[in-house]
């Protein structure tokens, strides 16, 4: 995760291939429910890294990351999209009804595109970093997002600068072990 980036703009075809890969990321019953909003302008990142209280995180040491950013990509998901996609015949249940939805697949698929969008940036030779939407109120607001699609954050891109890196990191890695089970989950 980058939070500190260089002024240079992002091209706009590496920025399109970035986007490309969230677009081809995984979707349940590929109902392609996430949408993305690219934006560029530097007066609607300023509005963006305000909602977030960038100043705030400068107070306390940090680099102006989030207006200095170059491109961010917001991503949105739609629960209805999946709602109204597993009502469709293919995707009834036995009893002809929509599914009982145990996990909320419209999150996954959300973090999948996520995951695509950073490592398609790697993949570009730039730096990204997410911010969760939870960090910016009215950012649907600011940005026309329809009300049927809800924010889940924005991933910052450019070309990478030295940044001071967040405490979090010293806590270091859980042992391999502690995550990754074989056949069964042995404590």
């Amino acid at each position: 995760m980058v939070r500190n980036y260089a002024s240079d703009p992002v091209p706009p075809d590496a920025l399109d291939r970035i986007v490309d890969a969230g677009l081809r990321s995984p979707s349940a019953g590929n109902s392609q429910g996430f949408g993305f909003v690219v934006v560029t302008k530097p007066e609607i990142r300023k509005a963006i890294a305000e909602l977030a209280g960038e100043e705030d995180h400068m107070a306390r040491g940090f680099d102006r990351w989030i207006s200095r950013a170059p491109a961010h990509i917001v991503i949105t998901v739609s629960e209805q999209v999946y709602r109204d996609r597993y009502r469709e015949p293919d995707k009834r249940g036995p009893d002809g009804h929509e599914m009982d939805w145990p996990v909320p697949y419209w999150w996954v698929d959300a973090g999948a595109a996520m995951m695509a969008i950073l490592l398609a940036a790697v993949n570009e030779g730039l730096g990204a970093g997410f911010l969760g939407a939870h960090s910016i109120p009215d950012l649907g607001e600011l940005l026309s997002i329809p009300r049927r699609h809800t924010p889940i954050g924005v991933v910052t891109v450019g070309y990478p600068l030295p940044d001071r890196r967040s405490s979090s990191l010293d806590r270091g890695r859980r042992p391999r072990d502690s995550m990754v089970h074989r056949e069964t989950w042995q404590e």
